[in-house]
């Protein structure tokens, strides 16, 4: 018998455990069952699961059976708990306390859990018959990347308690007189709240290193059930002045009773808080500190994270970027902590009642069209209590939330003038996709939307360049010219130094049936940025598509998807999703020092699979994007002189990106803009000392033109997550500082050429 415990979670006073057992046969079955400390069985919930990988890795076949389990049961902290697995006459017995499973999950534990998986007789079998398809370096490579995956991502719990401040820092917090004190009003509508949690906020202001601030809490208990409420702010009141309640005697809504409490507070600041959330001991001393450092920012947000229902554990951290306006039309990703100036609130009103269930994302909206300064603090400064019944953990219990936000952002466009079509359910509730108007564009009417072709619009000048391939180049044309909904398009093919005669007649035969595509002739040596520097001479649209020659588009609405971002007056450039043949993502977005200088996000991710806050698949503002596939505006491209020549092969797309955003203009993911990319057909690999030496010379070039942002790091990004990895996980603290530059050799001396 195998079997193997993957995800252990603690929530809401029960136990859940992931993973799965298999016998010495495909048929066999496994039993599960739970006893507690006295050995007595427990009431279980056990749900069976597939798990077609430990099938095709111990069998060597998917079967038609569940391999995998799902089992859930009341737990008490402090108890111990056996699992127990009985398979072919074995038995198994796990054992399960806090203790334990803060040590099983533990990065060591974890290593040593891969390095006992690879010892053992299936690996050596897999590596044989690996040896005998690719060959030895094949092998080597494969065991250095395994050996390499041992630096597994850290256990938010684990990984917190290690990064948030010490005693000692906290202390010094304590004593530290801040240059500007503002008062903080920290404004808590409460309804019906449990006294538990109610006290574990209040305790937890209580708790804070900087001591100016007040906290103002309306209760909209209705008659008869607001007396805990009372009761418990009686007793801090008595406690400490700094302590305001009004009793409103009634529910007025999320929002009345947020605007009652906001009615209550002094402060220059206002600091939006849930009743049964909690803060860390020191959210208020940042919020201070960054008042201080940037004294004219009017909306202060930070990072967070979940608490479980009974407080004992942390999960599910959301490390977000600096302020990001097409990722918050995408979801509500400020959130907690939120923080906003008196003057700021004045100007915008409170929360309106008619976006209950949004309200915070209606207000955010409002308060971010409005600030003078957006500033966001990189640290988790709030603890969001995670019910069941929440939309935090369970979607699908409020979709009225969903449809007040889907309002609210329409809201926020119609205020700044943006055309929209619509705005709708994306990968998830919560998760909103918007479809942009196409201006002096008409749909043409009586067919399916699948076979919709756009009317009209702008015209579209797509470089694409090109030597030899022409039967890539020809998927690359023929999915835009066939299957592309958007019509008003031109083709700039630019000849690259082909050698294949076939590739000539191809060029002669596709210019004679699509009247629409020009082929032009570069005549020296292979440069991207001059290549398509020379492309766009030839190009007559007002808006730019570069296009690699191996892409074939998947979604037909794609062009449509870009321009409809493009065409607001501040993007300036916007990239599309591409995957790769095998549906895993080759791009989602670029963050500026992946690996050192610049990489893709997501890169390998199933395209179903759920990514970091599904930031795959949320419309969103990047550093870069690929300009495999790119659109940009053609007077912007003029603006900044083009791709930078001097990068004859690397980086110019991303330098071009830089170059943009240095105008003051947005970089936007367009994620439902779908393509496929076969990549690096045409121009090979850097397998030459000639490519390796062109290639670093042209890092350094990068570096120097670009350094702040490789030193301070990607606003788009977060300095709490790894430049090692491209999946967003936690930074791995063995190797790299939070906030830290990734460690590329010889950048120091790049920089200072």
């Amino acid at each position: 018998m195998k079997y193997k415990i993957d995800v252990v979670r603690i929530r809401e006073n029960s136990i859940q455990l992931n993973g799965w057992a298999i016998g010495k046969k495909p048929e066999s079955a496994a039993t599960f069952a739970v006893l507690d400390e006295n050995r007595q069985p427990l009431s279980i919930r056990c749900v069976s699961t597939r798990r077609d990988d430990v099938s095709q890795i111990y069998y060597k076949k998917i079967y038609d059976r569940d391999y995998g389990f799902d089992i859930q049961f009341p737990y008490e902290r402090g108890k111990d708990y056996y699992l127990v697995i009985t398979c072919d006459g074995r038995t198994a017995r796990i054992k399960y306390n806090e203790e334990l499973i803060a040590k099983r999950s533990s990065v060591a534990h974890k290593r040593l859990e891969k390095i006992h998986d690879l010892m053992n007789m299936e690996t050596v079998r897999v590596a044989w018959e690996f040896f005998q398809k690719h060959g030895i370096r094949a092998l080597f490579l494969k065991s250095v990347h395994k050996i390499q995956g041992l630096d597994n991502d850290y256990e938010y719990s684990e990984w917190y308690h290690l990064t948030k401040p010490s005693e000692e820092e906290l202390q010094k917090q304590r004593e530290t007189k801040l240059t500007y004190e503002p008062l903080l009003s920290v404004v808590i509508p409460a309804f019906k709240t449990p006294e538990k949690y109610l006290r574990e906020m209040l305790d937890s202001i209580l708790a804070q290193t900087y001591s100016n601030w007040e906290v103002c809490v309306a209760d909209g208990s209705p008659k008869g059930e607001g007396a805990i409420v009372q009761k418990v702010m009686k007793d801090y009141q008595a406690r400490d002045s700094r302590f305001h309640c009004r009793n409103l005697g009634d529910n007025l809504g999320i929002s009345g009773n947020t605007n009652a409490a906001m009615e209550l507070a002094a402060g220059e600041y206002i600091v939006l808080a849930d009743h049964d959330d909690t803060l860390p001991e020191h959210a208020l001393f940042e919020v201070a500190s960054a008042i201080n450092a940037h004294p004219d920012c009017e909306l202060i947000y930070s990072d967070e994270d979940k608490l479980d229902m009974d407080g004992g554990a942390l999960f599910d951290p959301h490390f977000k970027p600096d302020f990001n306006p097409d990722l918050l039309t995408s979801v509500n990703y400020i959130c907690h902590l939120l923080v906003v100036k008196r003057d700021l609130l004045d100007r915008v009103g409170g929360l309106r009642h008619e976006y209950d269930g949004a309200q915070d994302y209606d207000f955010i909206f409002r308060c971010t069209e409005n600030a003078r300064g957006i500033f966001h603090i990189p640290k988790v400064l709030y603890h969001w209590r995670c019910h069941q019944n929440s939309t935090a953990s369970n979607p699908e219990s409020k979709l009225y939330a969903f449809e007040a936000g889907a309002r609210a952002i329409m809201a926020h466009y119609k205020r700044m003038g943006i055309e929209v079509a619509r705005v709708e359910k994306g990968i998830d509730y919560g998760i909103y996709h918007t479809v942009f108007r196409i201006a002096g564009a008409t749909a043409q009417a009586g067919v399916e939307p699948e076979t919709l072709r756009t009317k009209g619009g702008p015209l579209i000048s797509v470089i694409i360049p090109n030597k030899d391939h022409s039967r890539d180049l020809d998927l690359c044309l023929r999915s835009l010219l066939e299957r592309a909904t958007y019509q008003n398009l031109e083709f700039i093919v630019i000849e690259n130094n082909s050698t294949q005669q076939e590739t000539f007649d191809y060029y002669r035969n596709i210019e004679e049936e699509f009247p629409q595509v020009h082929v032009v002739i570069w005549e020296r040596e292979f440069n991207y940025s001059a290549i398509n520097n020379f492309g766009v001479r030839f190009a007559k649209g007002e808006y730019l598509l570069f296009l690699n020659n191996d892409t074939e588009l998947i979604e037909p609405t794609a062009i449509e998807e870009m321009l409809g971002f493009l065409q607001r007056p501040e993007v300036g450039a916007v990239g599309a999703k591409l995957l790769y043949e095998d549906g895993t993502i080759q791009h989602a977005g670029v963050v500026i020092g992946f690996g050192g200088i610049a990489g893709h996000t997501f890169i390998g991710l199933h395209e179903a699979e759920t990514s970091y806050f599904h930031r795959a698949a949320c419309a969103q503002d990047y550093s870069a994007v690929t300009a495999a596939c790119m659109m940009t505006k053609a007077s912007v491209f003029a603006e900044v002189g083009g791709f930078t020549e001097e990068l004859a092969i690397a980086f110019n797309d991303i330098d071009y990106c830089m170059k943009v955003r240095d105008k003051n203009y947005l970089i936007v993911y367009a994620p439902y803009a779908k393509l496929y990319h076969y990549e690096s057909k045409s121009r090979g690999l850097e397998d030459t000392p000639e490519k390796v030496k062109r290639f670093n010379g042209e890092v350094a070039i990068f570096a120097k033109r670009w350094p702040d942002i490789l030193k301070n790091g990607d606003p788009y990004y977060n300095p709490n997550l790894t430049l090692r990895k491209s999946n967003f996980a936690l930074r791995d603290l063995l190797k790299e500082k939070i906030g830290e530059p990734y460690q590329l050799e010889g950048i120091e001396l790049m920089k200072n050429q």
